[in-house]
């Protein structure tokens, strides 16, 4: 359900803890139901129900575990930079027919919108969701993105659903890449966790050389050597917690390629629901809410 996480803290616009029950949540996601893109519109973003259905009577948010669940949906119309450049380079050629002089620089940007729009109904369009969820009791949003863009989005809509609420993302008193570039000079992890096979390193020159590291042990001098003596940190780490859920950890505090081991799912899915939902979310959110004080608390805790 969830392969990547950026991580809010929630509360009220005046810092004050925010509550509110899954009714009034639910409400507040009904008037920004997805709806598909129109035939000039780029980009539709909405709530679709978390689970996989056909049902029109859905709910949008569902509690399971006494964490909330909800699906954001974007929609987006493909057009080809290389398309709409000929388009426009076909409507300023008729303009120079006409006049006997080319567009200037802001003639040639409102054709360029003008392609944009002749040809948004006839582009296709991809669709992308995203889980959020809601942990009312730690007070934390996760958005199951794999870019910040993607997460500021869905975070801009659940504002705009649920009056209120304000997000910020979670930022800790130890930066990301400083901890890695500790853990991996001197070779140990923080307590529960354990440094996997996978890194990038950038130096902070100038350069911005790049070394990267896949399915490669990392406890070598090669790779202190860059670290210590190459000036280089680590952006991005491979790690496991508690032998149970790995992912890689960004030098932005994003967590990505999250995967729960195998057999902590199979103990878990006993007397599954129909669909496999309740079981894998509760299982994933029950995981992940471990998870995650563990990892601000290796980052020295969470900056207020």
């Amino acid at each position: 359900m969830f392969k990547n996480l950026v991580v809010y803290r929630v509360s009220a616009p005046d810092g004050s803890p925010w509550q509110a029950d899954l009714a009034e949540i639910e409400a507040g996601l009904q008037k920004a139901r997805f709806l598909p893109c129109a035939s000039t519109q780029p980009v539709s973003l909405g709530w679709v129900p978390p689970r996989e259905t056909d049902s029109p009577t859905a709910p949008l948010a569902e509690s399971v575990g006494g964490q909330f669940v909800m699906r954001l949906m974007v929609e987006q119309r493909v057009l080809p930079s290389s398309v709409v450049k000929r388009h426009t380079q076909e409507l300023a050629r008729k303009i120079e027919q006409a006049t006997g002089r080319k567009p200037g620089k802001r003639q040639s940007k409102e054709l360029k919108e003008e392609a944009m729009l002749s040809l948004l109904p006839r582009a296709f369009t991809k669709q992308a969701s995203a889980h959020v969820w809601l942990d009312p009791k730690a007070g934390l949003l996760m958005v199951d993105a794999s870019s910040p863009k993607r997460a500021e989005d869905a975070a801009t809509v659940l504002i705009q659903a649920l009056p209120g609420l304000a997000l910020r993302l979670v930022q800790t008193t130890l930066s990301p890449a400083v901890a890695m570039t500790a853990w991996l000079a001197s070779g140990e992890a923080p307590a529960g966790f354990s440094v996997d096979r996978e890194c990038e390193l950038k130096s902070a020159d100038e350069m911005k050389s790049v070394v990267r590291y896949a399915r490669h042990p990392l406890d070598t001098d090669e790779v202190r050597a860059h670290v210590q003596a190459g000036g280089k940190q680590p952006t991005r780490l491979a790690m496991t917690w508690r032998g149970r859920v790995s992912f890689v950890l960004t030098d932005a505090l994003q967590i990505k390629k999250l995967s729960v081991e195998d057999g902590v799912f199979d103990a878990g899915r006993s007397g599954r629901d129909d669909d496999g939902f309740d079981a894998d979310a509760a299982i994933a959110t029950g995981e992940l809410r471990q998870l995650i004080p563990d990892l601000v608390a290796a980052l020295d805790g969470e900056l207020a």
